[in-house]
């Protein structure tokens, strides 16, 4: 049997805009195994971002149900979905998403700050992350020292650095060009076989899709292909 990381039952979003009940998801149901490498793929408005919201704890569902790693995420409070979205999900994003006044090192550390990790340890593992994606030799550097492709690896070092679950790409190389991207997507898939990360990528561009194991196709709220 699968070592499922990511099991959700059933998963409905409603969100209320005034008068209307807009319906994001529509009783979705999907899984993913630890150190599977998964793109998650549909038009505008199918529902992929909802669905990365409440997989990456940023947002809870209307009903249905979602387990994370063994922890039933849908009937946890506020205060217990941070700690679970601090220590079992690690994020990149399109825009980066730095603290643009402080080092690369120190942005690393953010996640380990939140968590009440001492000081030196903070230290040796922002270190060992910026190591990993190999921007040793710019630890110093502030975000706007740095280029695109540099400062996405800082966001993926800072994503790694407390030992995610999983890690959520939301279009991890769209404000990169086409060489920048094609590194980030190695990093991330390198970093992947090494680490048994769970790597789930949110996209629109199809090259990219086609370099995960697995395409979860959304479409109105519910998966259209792609579940096992």
């Amino acid at each position: 049997m699968p070592d499922w990381v990511i099991e959700a039952h059933s998963l409905t979003k409603i969100y209320t805009m005034g008068d209307v009940e807009v319906h994001a998801l529509r009783g979705l149901s999907t899984q993913i195994a630890r150190g599977e490498v998964v793109a998650i793929m549909g038009p505008s408005g199918s529902g992929k971002s909802t669905l990365m919201n409440i997989i990456g704890c940023l947002d809870r569902p209307t009903a249905g149900e979602y387990t994370l790693d063994g922890d039933l995420v849908s009937r946890l409070s506020d205060e217990q979905l941070a700690t679970i979205r601090n220590r079992k999900v690690g994020f990149v994003f399109q825009s980066f998403n730095l603290l643009s006044r402080t080092t690369a090192l120190s942005n690393v550390e953010l996640p380990l700050r939140y968590a009440g990790v001492p000081a030196r340890e903070r230290l040796e593992r922002a270190g060992a992350a910026l190591d990993a994606v190999g921007l040793n030799d710019r630890k110093r550097h502030k975000p706007t020292e740095l280029s695109g492709g540099q400062q996405q690896r800082v966001a993926i070092a800072r994503a790694l650095v407390n030992n995610p679950a999983i890690l959520m790409a939301d279009e991890p190389t769209g404000n990169l060009d086409s060489k920048s991207g094609k590194e980030i997507m190695e990093l991330l898939l390198n970093l992947n076989r090494e680490r048994h990360t769970t790597l789930i990528i949110v996209t629109h561009d199809p090259a990219i899709g086609q370099q995960a194991q697995r395409i979860i196709r959304i479409s109105d709220g519910v998966v259209v292909e792609g579940n096992e």
